[in-house]
C-alpha cells in the first residue's frame, strides 16, 4: 500500500482565518502540533509558538482567538483526518464485519507510513496529542455553546459512520452510538494506560500495544453486537 496524499479543510469557527488558505497559517499548523508534542498542552503558548515560526503573537491570534479554539481545530481536522482514513482501508470490502474490524484498526494505528497524509502535518505527532489531550477540547464550560457552533461534527460524523456499521451487522443492536463512541474513546485512553497508568490495562505487557488494543475493541465490540453462537 503508497502513501496517499490528501487535502482536508475544515469549515469551522474554532479559527478566524482559514489556516489552510496561507502558508503562514499552515506553518502555525504544523509548529504547533510539534511544539505540544513536546511541550505538552498545558506548557505550550502562543509566544513560544512566534518564536519557532520566527513570527509574533498578534499574527497567531489572527488566525486563533486562544490555545483552546487551536487544540479543538487540531483534534476536529484528527477526526476528519481518521474518517479519511477509515474510507481508504475499507474501500472495495464488501464484507459488513471485515469493514468494521479494518475501521478498528484505523482508530489505534493511526498515522502509519502508510495511511492518507497530509506534507504539513505530521499525523503521528498529531496522534499522540489526540491520545493525551483530546478530552480536554470538551470537558469545558463551554461545551454547550460550541457544540451549537458546530465544533465536534468531525467527531460526531466518525462516530455516526461507525455506528452504521455496526447497524449493518446487526440492525437490532439498540446502542451502536454509545458503543462506537466508548470505543473512539478507548482506542486513545487504552493506548495512554499503557504508557502511563499501566494497572489500568491489561495491554501495558503487550509487546505491540496498538495491535493488542485492536484486539480488544474488536471483542468489546463483537461480543456486544453478534449474538453467541448455539451449539
Amino acid at each position: 500500500m503508497t502513501t496517499t496524499s490528501i487535502n482536508i479543510k475544515l469549515t469551522h469557527k474554532s479559527y478566524l482565518r482559514e489556516p489552510e488558505s496561507t502558508e503562514l497559517g499552515r506553518k502555525i499548523v504544523s509548529e504547533s502540533v510539534r511544539l505540544i508534542d513536546e511541550l505538552g498542552f498545558e506548557h505550550f503558548t502562543f509566544r513560544k509558538l512566534a518564536a519557532e515560526i520566527g513570527s509574533t503573537e498578534a499574527s497567531v491570534y489572527r488566525y486563533f482567538e486562544n490555545k483552546h479554539k487551536l487544540l479543538v481545530y487540531l483534534v476536529s481536522w484528527y477526526w476528519a483526518w481518521l474518517n479519511y482514513s477509515v474510507t481508504f482501508r475499507i474501500q472495495n470490502i464488501d464484507d459488513p464485519r471485515e469493514r468494521l474490524t479494518r475501521a478498528m484498526v484505523a482508530l489505534t494505528t493511526a498515522g502509519r507510513a502508510d495511511d492518507p497524509s497530509v506534507d504539513y502535518i505530521d499525523e503521528r505527532m498529531l496522534y499522540r496529542i489526540v491520545t493525551a489531550e483530546s478530552t480536554k477540547v470538551y470537558h469545558t464550560k463551554e461545551v454547550d455553546t460550541e457544540n451549537k457552533e458546530g465544533y465536534f461534527l468531525e467527531f460526531k460524523r466518525l462516530c455516526d459512520r461507525l455506528a452504521h456499521m455496526v447497524q449493518d451487522i446487526n440492525p437490532g443492536y439498540p446502542y451502536p452510538h454509545a458503543l462506537m463512541s466508548t470505543v473512539l474513546e478507548a482506542a486513545h485512553q487504552q493506548i495512554f494506560f499503557a504508557h502511563h497508568l499501566p494497572s489500568l490495562t491489561e495491554i501495558c505487557g503487550a509487546k505491540h500495544i496498538e495491535g493488542e488494543t485492536s484486539v480488544f475493541l474488536k471483542h468489546l465490540v463483537f461480543s456486544a453486537i453478534e449474538p453467541p453462537k448455539v451449539n
